[in-house]
């Protein structure tokens, strides 16, 4: 099963999400401040990340960025913060260096436990996966390096770009609506709206050549390769 390490300076919460999360079958780490999480993640395999922003020594937007600078598979692992900053801009800051999803303290532990089991879900899904590469038509999707090279030419892709082209290339000519969309690339983020998914769309349109993003009027969107 999966090793999920807890990084809060709060010892209830890590408790507590461990005495939720155990029972799943997950083997849980535990540190409570930010040096002792970037010890862990050197030293042990770990699959998914839960981190508090404020913490001693190490703040949790440290650790993400140690966690996203790595040059090895432990960059990519699934990050959730979990903190007690509610504002839209802290939310946003914490996503865009590197989080995938944040959820604001006081949290309900079933809550978290969906969203664990959601980014494992995410990670398992859809074939053909090769070590990390999916292909679909003449797109080649490497989630490794966050590159998509289009036939002729390799871009890089930012998080949310390949976790909403990864949904696309895994089931080509499916319409994926708009919440589906939001869903897969902005994760417990509510402020995002429609026209941030749509500029985001005609970033991965201008990246994957001949092959086209349709918009299905009054149902979604589909990859045509």
């Amino acid at each position: 099963m999966s090793n999920i390490l807890i990084a809060d300076d709060e010892k209830e919460i890590v408790s507590l999400l461990k005495f939720y999360l155990e029972p799943e079958g997950y083997t849980v780490f535990e540190a409570n401040d930010g040096k002792q999480a970037a010890r862990i993640i050197e030293t042990e395999q770990i699959d998914l990340l839960i981190v508090d922003i404020m913490m001693p020594g190490m703040n949790g937007y440290e650790v993400i960025k140690l966690v996203r600078s790595r040059s090895d598979n432990k960059q990519n692992i699934p990050v959730l913060v979990i903190s007690a900053k509610t504002l839209v801009s802290d939310r946003i800051l914490g996503l865009e260096i590197g989080a995938d999803d944040y959820i604001t303290k006081p949290f309900e532990p079933l809550e978290v436990v969906a969203k664990v089991k959601a980014h494992f879900r995410r990670q398992t899904r859809g074939t053909p996966v090769v070590n990390n590469i999916i292909k679909a038509g003449k797109l080649v999707l490497n989630k490794d390096e966050c590159t998509v090279n289009d036939g002729t030419k390799t871009h890089d892709l930012t998080k949310v770009e390949l976790a909403v082209l990864q949904m696309f290339m895994e089931q080509p000519k499916r319409i994926f609506t708009m919440e589906q969309i939001h869903d897969q690339g902005w994760a417990g983020l509510e402020v995002v709206d429609d026209n941030t998914i749509r500029v985001t769309l005609s970033h991965i349109r201008e990246k994957i050549g001949d092959c086209k993003i349709t918009n299905i009027r009054g149902l979604g969107y589909r990859l045509e390769v």
